[in-house]
């Protein structure tokens, strides 16, 4: 009976750290889309020339029509690089395509023969970076498709010299699967309104794979990408490191484009225990305090626990609408997910599985990435 009212009691403080956390993701939102107003108003001309580096392996859905937007951008000077290991990756057609639809645009290819780490994205990124002529790099994952103005409007947020990185959130476009659905409306409704809840509490000090634009000072301060070939989250790294070193990390009022497979519920478990693990080594405290954010599976753990007291119905009420109104404000004046609504229905389950596999991510170490197996160790990959 004791620890019946234990947990009971546990719950029902979890069920209102929960709501609190509600509340500041809907205000952290308000102020983002304020400050995003003001970029639009205050649209700078600062354009310089942009080496975007984009490291391969394997094809995506819609990775062509990704590439393609990358081609069609309003910006007066840029080129792309596309980096792969293999000689025989098939997304090596796709970029010999490209290069036929657009003649005009400089677009090169590179074979990154070295293996100079786990993280073979990194390891060819460090043998890109030859290739680039610009000053301003800009790096994002493979199936990113972007907007005209994707460009300019990232670019204008470096012409202050104490900016060192600016990022950006994405939309999942989710396939037909239920593991699919599940991802993008989690990527809508949880990490997009965790990424601007951090932005308010203590400001963008990480990266994000949609978007990792710098100047290469910036990244010479750091000591180059080599010191992240065998992280797993090098997109986090980049971030941290450049913050560490001093300098600002922003968030860009943009909104991209990121293509999901159609991943089966194994398929969409173990992505999500890798980015769950590879959070956990990332920000230890950060993570463990992510307990106090599912609002809505405590409150109906409570209702559970109380028997179904009126209380307890309170509770699960204040709880659901808070949850639906970050659904609705971060996921759609924010994000702009144009599929939010058919997937709404969903998010109980979608947050009874995040907290499962919250709990899921302290039983191990081992990561699926690309097809492969690897042991994390204190961030670093380690090939299991």
């Amino acid at each position: 009976m004791l620890l019946l009212r234990i947990l009971e009691t546990a719950a029902v403080v979890g069920a209102i750290c929960g709501s609190c956390y509600y509340l500041l993701c809907v205000l952290s939102a308000w102020r983002f889309l304020r400050h995003s107003r003001q970029l639009h108003t205050a649209a700078s001309k600062f354009a310089p020339a942009i080496s975007i580096l984009k490291p391969l392996r394997g094809t995506d859905p819609d990775i062509y029509e990704a590439f393609r937007s990358h081609c069609l951008q309003d910006y007066p000077e840029y080129e792309i690089i596309f980096g792969v290991s293999d000689p025989k990756d098939p997304a090596i057609d796709l970029v010999k395509r490209l290069q036929d639809e657009f003649p005009a645009r400089r677009i090169e290819l590179v074979y990154c023969q070295k293996v100079l780490g786990a993280n073979m994205k990194v390891s060819n990124l460090v043998q890109m970076l030859s290739s680039a002529r610009y000053d301003v790099l800009l790096v994002n994952d493979s199936d990113i498709k972007v907007p005209p103005d994707y460009l300019r409007r990232v670019a204008s947020q470096l012409s202050d010299p104490k900016v060192g990185m600016v990022t950006c959130l994405y939309r999942g476009i989710a396939g037909n699967t239920l593991g699919s659905k599940l991802e993008s409306l989690g990527i809508s409704t949880d990490f997009g309104a965790g990424v601007l809840a951090a932005r308010q509490l203590e400001g963008i000090r990480f990266g994000l794979g949609s978007t990792l634009a710098f100047t290469r000072s910036a990244l010479e301060k750091i000591g180059g990408f080599e010191p992240m070939v065998d992280y797993l989250a090098d997109d986090y790294e980049l971030g941290a490191r450049i913050a560490e070193a001093g300098l600002q990390v922003l968030l860009s009022d943009v909104v991209v484009d990121h293509h999901l497979p159609d991943y089966s519920m194994r398929g969409f478990i173990d992505h999500q225990l890798r980015w769950n693990r590879s959070t956990r080594h990332s920000r230890r405290w950060g993570y463990t305090g992510m307990v106090l954010t599912f609002g809505l599976p405590w409150a109906l753990l409570a209702l559970m626990l109380s028997w179904g007291a009126s209380w307890a119905w309170g509770l699960l009420a204040l709880a659901s609408a808070l949850r639906l109104a970050v659904a609705v404000f971060v996921g759609g004046r924010v994000i702009h997910d144009s599929r939010l609504k058919r997937t709404l229905w969903l998010l109980p389950l979608r947050d009874l599985a995040a907290m499962a596999l919250w709990v899921g991510s302290y039983t191990g170490r081992r990561v699926a990435w690309r097809g492969d197996w690897f042991v994390l160790e204190n961030g670093k990959l380690r090939p299991a």
